[in-house]
């Protein structure tokens, strides 16, 4: 996944030069997985689209402070990573500021995204569904490792902690996720009847 390390050491250097080519590699390479990484994390199209144009404006901007053997995956998801948990932070101070606002205008539950609504297969949903239940700081770490495949140290760079810590937050946010799947089988496992 993304790009070979040779490659990727070269793509560094471009880019530090200011070369667009290189600029366009990153983005073919990354954009999806990064798309895929913040619609998940969010469950908000629209968020996710500003969000990953915010990372590649920061890349751009922030070029000339790549070191040369800087990884452009942890770097471009610690990137997007940091900036959804500011949308957070700031859409939490909206809304402890905007209960005196309440009546003013209607407030709408945001649509469905087309990610939960292509999903056709049962077991593919239910896997989902419990990622979603999952608190975002173990939901984060199962994207990183088990959708984008970072390695537990990349992942642990991604979310700034040890990667020691990583690992049992990652080895917690599996438990999580078996004992929700778990639940969800036992909810949809129809009643026998026992008769004498």
């Amino acid at each position: 996944m993304g790009v070979e390390r040779e490659t990727e050491l070269e793509l560094v250097a471009r880019l530090r030069d200011g070369d667009a080519a290189a600029f366009d590699e990153v983005y073919d390479a990354y954009r999806a997985r990064l798309y895929g990484f913040l619609v998940r994390l969010s469950h908000r199209r629209d968020v996710s689209e500003d969000l990953l144009e915010e990372t590649w404006l920061r890349l751009v901007t922030h070029r000339h402070r790549l070191t040369r053997d800087t990884r452009l995956g942890p770097w471009l998801f610690t990137v997007a990573r940091n900036l959804y948990w500011s949308y957070c932070r700031s859409r939490q101070l909206e809304e402890e500021h905007s209960t005196q606002l309440i009546g003013l205008w209607p407030t709408v539950a945001p649509p469905r995204s087309p990610f939960d609504a292509a999903v056709g297969d049962e077991l593919e949903a239910r896997v989902w569904r419990a990622l979603d239940a999952l608190p975002s700081t173990y939901r984060e770490v199962v994207l990183l490792v088990g959708a984008e495949g970072l390695t537990p140290a990349e992942a642990a760079e991604v979310c700034g902690v040890k990667p020691e810590a990583l690992r049992k937050r990652l080895s917690r946010a599996r438990a999580m996720l078996s004992a929700a799947l778990d639940e969800q089988e036992r909810r949809a496992a129809p009643l026998v009847e026992v008769t004498t």
